[in-house]
């Protein structure tokens, strides 16, 4: 197969970063690059959300940009190139595919699923904990679900959905009887951590769940904001539940 436009694009970031490109381009490193490839993602995240394909293909665009960046400047100082980072993903694509490239046979993704598992945790030697590579810069939400993922793996779970809302019912009595902010804080973080499970259970992504909450609560607020007589701070109880109410019949749509 042949890529012109991608060896194209590969070049263009090269000639940037080169001595008579650009000098924003120039001054950029692995760190102030950071919060760049996180803004992308979640911008290509919306993107999904939306169905919206000719968005989704700039976005994606976006995110090879970090990546392409992030190789040109690891090339720059002498570490490894997009070549090396294509190699080393194509590599482990074909490792962790056995049943694709080699004589494993499988049966669903189920067995898919647990021989990646397994293969990964054997290139990964260094890792003595199930806990060791949880990533520290993803969102605590993303991270509770990581980590109650791996440890249901070796079967630390609840027997059913009762045992479990009996205990998220547990952590909101120790939220009310809590004294301090800093045990009220921790035990709210307990009952987030525990619904986050209940989602699990239900192959439900919190993430995903609370970011369709986040938009439709803006798509209400908004209706209210248009339907209000008065300026919002002007607003009794009742009339803000009144506005709440009409705001909720109309937006209830599901996207």
């Amino acid at each position: 197969m042949n890529y012109p436009n991608l060896e194209a694009l590969i070049e263009t970031i090269r000639i940037l970063r080169s001595e008579n490109g650009c000098a924003w381009d120039r001054e950029q490193t692995h760190k102030s690059l950071r919060r760049n490839i996180l803004e992308e993602s979640y911008e290509t995240v919306d993107a999904i959300n939306s169905g919206d394909m000719d968005n989704l293909k700039e976005e994606l665009g976006d995110v090879l940009l970090q990546v392409l960046l992030h190789s040109q400047i690891a090339d720059d100082n002498g570490c490894f190139n997009i070549e090396d980072v294509a190699k080393i993903l194509n590599e482990k694509l074909i490792h962790r595919h056995p049943h694709v490239f080699g004589n494993i046979k499988t049966n669903d993704t189920k067995e898919i699923i647990a021989n990646w598992d397994k293969l990964k945790s054997e290139e990964k030697t260094e890792r003595k904990s199930l806990m060791d590579g949880i990533s520290k810069a993803q969102s605590a939400l993303m991270t509770a679900q990581k980590i109650s993922n791996k440890a249901v793996k070796v079967g630390f779970e609840w027997e059913n959905d009762e045992q479990l809302m009996d205990c998220i019912k547990s952590e909101f009595k120790e939220f009310e009887e809590a004294k301090s902010f800093e045990e009220k804080e921790e035990e709210f973080g307990d009952i987030l951590f525990a619904v986050v499970n209940l989602a699990r259970r239900n192959k439900i992504d919190a993430e995903q769940a609370l970011i369709r909450s986040n938009n439709k609560f803006i798509a209400r607020f908004r209706e209210m904001e248009k339907n209000s007589p008065k300026p919002l701070t002007e607003l009794s109880f009742e009339e803000w539940d009144t506005l709440w109410k009409k705001a909720k019949i109309k937006v209830k749509e599901r996207k």
